[in-house]
């Protein structure tokens, strides 16, 4: 499967966190903190945020996930727009409507930092599981239908959103998700009634 933008988005993102894991001063320039957007005008933190990450793990998670299924949505979006330049402007629009919610809650919070792809992730693998809600993904090593997962997904990520308490951005991974549906049936109409077809008839892969 031919997926260069993707490829290359997992190759930027890999390298600049692991640059960032050994240089404090690329986090303090790329970390979203609100209070240096809306005062400062470096609106450029709403996208590199996502191209940092805590660790090793928390970047290995979302690296493998996107290349698992981006690939696959880059096909999708070009063969539907004929532009490369609908997934990698999708991704990055991603970026952007994931992290709003926690940017407009705390813009005058100075001890709000955040960071991560997540909310782009996010929007890639439900954009695969609007357009296949009946493929088998793996989670922690167990397999179950996407469709599934995206119900405990969301519920888990509200729950846990409201509790609090464990460092995780869930307000982005819902917004990112969120996102990921509305711009494929905005790009693809269609795809609404593909996505009920295959839930009235399902074929597990």
């Amino acid at each position: 499967m031919q997926s260069p933008v993707t490829l290359v988005l997992i190759a930027i993102t890999a390298l600049v966190s692991w640059l960032a894991f050994n240089d404090r001063r690329i986090v303090d320039r790329a970390i979203l903190w609100p209070p240096a957007v809306s005062q400062r005008r470096e609106y450029w933190r709403l996208v590199s945020y996502g191209f940092l990450h805590a660790d090793f793990p928390h970047l290995l998670f979302n690296m493998v996930t996107l290349f698992f299924f981006g690939r696959l949505i880059e096909q999708v979006m070009l063969q539907v727009t004929g532009s490369l330049l609908t997934y990698p402007l999708f991704y990055l629009a991603a970026l952007v409507v994931s992290i709003l919610p926690s940017y407009l809650k705390n813009q005058k919070n100075p001890n709000y930092f955040s960071l991560g792809a997540s909310g782009a992730v996010s929007a890639v693998l439900f954009a695969f599981i609007l357009i296949s809600p009946w493929s088998r993904i793996f989670v922690f090593f167990i397999p179950a239908p996407a469709i599934l997962y995206a119900v405990f997904y969301v519920g888990y990520s509200i729950w846990m959103d409201r509790k609090g308490g464990d460092r995780i951005n869930h307000s982005a991974h819902l917004a990112g998700a969120a996102f990921g549906v509305m711009f494929m049936l905005a790009m693809e109409p269609r795809l609404a009634q593909v996505f009920v077809q295959q839930l009235l008839n399902p074929r597990f892969g």
